[in-house]
């Protein structure tokens, strides 16, 4: 699931990394990687914090952009692009808001997808846990 997700960031990155002139070009995969983990953390964070029930909500519900989730991933992104790749602020900021939304939104989609059984919400929170739970008998005993 992991290599799936750096993938999907790798394919929104055009605007976003590729073409941007803060980044180096020898920066664009470890920028892409970055996107990626704050991703992971930040799902992985909201498991760890007993927030399972909003993150299955976030998953289920697709309209919700502006989720307390995409804007943690953005700011830690952001936080990510100004520590480590020099980047001001503002732009950083803008980097993260161009690349982690769409890609947080394909992801639902992914989910929801009958052919990607990677990222089948089940499978996904049971990665995201280090496969600790079978967390399919999790989501039916929520009857979500």
């Amino acid at each position: 699931m992991f290599e799936k997700l750096f993938i999907l960031v790798k394919n929104n990155a055009g605007r976003a990394i590729i073409d941007n002139p803060l980044i180096p070009e020898q920066l664009h995969e470890a920028a892409i990687n970055d996107a990626s983990s704050s991703i992971i953390e930040v799902l992985k964070s909201q498991m760890e914090s007993g927030k399972l029930k909003d993150l299955v909500k976030y998953f289920q519900f697709s309209g919700i952009y502006n989720n307390p989730l995409i804007s943690g991933a953005v700011n830690k992104f952001a936080n990510k692009l100004n520590n480590f790749y020099g980047m001001e602020p503002v732009a950083a900021l803008a980097t993260a808001n161009t690349l982690i939304p769409p890609v947080m939104q394909e992801l639902i989609q992914q989910s929801k997808s009958e052919q990607n059984k990677d990222f089948a919400l089940n499978s996904m929170l049971s990665k995201l846990n280090g496969n600790k739970a079978n967390m399919g008998m999790l989501l039916n005993q929520m009857a979500l």
